[in-house]
């Protein structure tokens, strides 16, 4: 399975938007377009077809994170 069939199931299975995505990766500092992220949905054999990184995915991973769970808390003082 490769890192754009990845990136397509959670799509679906989140209900997510390519706008929706944008916002994921901008909580993480990861700069993507709308049309970056639609060569990525593209089929393989699609003459604009692009392959999903390694660090697109992590970063899309943890900028999920952050936006399921909220910001990770500052550790406390003592």
């Amino acid at each position: 399975m490769s890192n754009n069939d990845i990136l397509k199931k959670l799509r679906v299975a989140l209900s997510l938007t390519t706008d929706d995505i944008v916002h994921i990766l901008s909580l993480v500092n990861f700069k993507a377009t709308k049309s970056e992220l639609g060569d990525m949905f593209r089929n393989d054999d699609h003459p604009n077809f692009k392959p999903c990184k390694d660090q697109i995915l992590r970063n899309f991973l943890n900028g999920l994170v952050i936006y399921k769970r909220g910001p990770r808390p500052e550790p406390k003082q003592q």
